[in-house]
């Protein structure tokens, strides 16, 4: 049972993995796009709404589906103060909870309020309100319960990893450069 859960766990932990070293390609996209923006604006004194509404997608999807991803590394912000002076047992009770109590909840509730909103979008096929604009605002919506499903995931995995630690079954996550291998 217990090989049998961390498979489990290392599964998820790969699908953020990759999401996110994936998603992590768009920030140069981002500083590109940018980059091509101010020269366009300053060098020939023109612009593109088309190019500055790609930042904003561009920003949009980073941060909604690179999310799971800083989960899996810890990377949200945290009171600190008291956690890191607790033993492993206890941070592993207060990650258990946090996950169980407030982020399956959250992600429960925007997959449920963004399902109408994201399906509205795709019926209309949703596109810019600006002339010249990008005609795929359908698309950045359904980031929404995309980014909530990929924290469900990792949350799971999250889970599991906490359980174990709590029942005496130490889950250690799998090291980045086996990962690396794998990828």
């Amino acid at each position: 049972m217990y090989t049998r859960l961390q498979a489990i766990a290392d599964t998820l932990d790969r699908l953020a993995e990759m999401s996110g070293r994936i998603i992590a390609w768009l920030t140069l996209a981002m500083v590109l796009t940018t980059a091509t923006i101010v020269m366009l604006r300053y060098l020939f004194q023109t612009g593109s709404i088309a190019l500055q509404e790609s930042v904003t997608y561009l920003h949009a999807t980073v941060f909604m589906l690179g999310a799971a991803y800083t989960l899996k590394h810890d990377g949200h912000v945290r009171v600190d103060i008291v956690y890191q002076k607790l033993t492993p047992y206890a941070r592993a009770w207060i990650d258990l909870l946090g996950t169980l109590l407030l982020l399956f909840p959250v992600c429960i509730f925007m997959l449920y309020t963004s399902m109408s909103y994201v399906t509205a979008a795709w019926v209309i096929q949703e596109g810019s309100r600006e002339a010249g604009g990008l005609d795929g605002v359908y698309l950045l919506k359904t980031a929404i319960p995309l980014m909530a499903i990929l924290l469900l995931l990792q949350g799971c995995s999250l889970l599991i990893r906490k359980l174990l630690v709590i029942t005496g079954h130490p889950a250690s996550p799998r090291q980045d450069s086996d990962l690396d291998r794998e990828l």
